[in-house]
């Protein structure tokens, strides 16, 4: 059974959804900080997902008989380069994000400071 701060709050929630469309400030501070972090996150979850691709293939031309499947007669070079190419492709993915996460953060800082501070102060 729900407490009755907990069914407060709940009809509170389900009431601001057909008040109307009327942004708060703290909406747009909220969408603002995802504009900032979302290229980054793309970029990360792609590139992150590729490299980690990359690396399983070379690591499947090396511990199975794929390579002679698709015509390789000794994997274990092709397999052990792709996989090292790989491994470099995921270690590069976190200091890139971090790269492209701190140029946009200083790119929206001066707006989103300036919007947190208004919704500071107004309270």
């Amino acid at each position: 059974m729900m407490n009755k701060n907990d069914q407060q709050f709940m009809v509170q929630k389900i009431r601001a959804q057909y008040m109307g469309e009327n942004p708060s400030e703290l909406d747009a501070l909220r969408e603002l900080d995802a504009k900032v972090k979302r290229p980054a996150n793309v970029f990360a979850y792609t590139f992150g997902s590729v490299s980690a691709v990359v690396m399983g293939a070379g690591m499947s031309l090396v511990m199975t008989d794929i390579g002679a499947v698709v015509g390789i007669t000794s994997a274990l070079i092709p397999g052990i380069a792709v996989g090292v190419l790989g491994l470099g492709m995921t270690l590069l993915t976190y200091p890139i994000y971090k790269g492209i996460l701190n140029s946009r953060k200083k790119k929206y800082s001066a707006e989103i400071l300036s919007l947190s501070d208004k919704i500071m102060n107004n309270q």
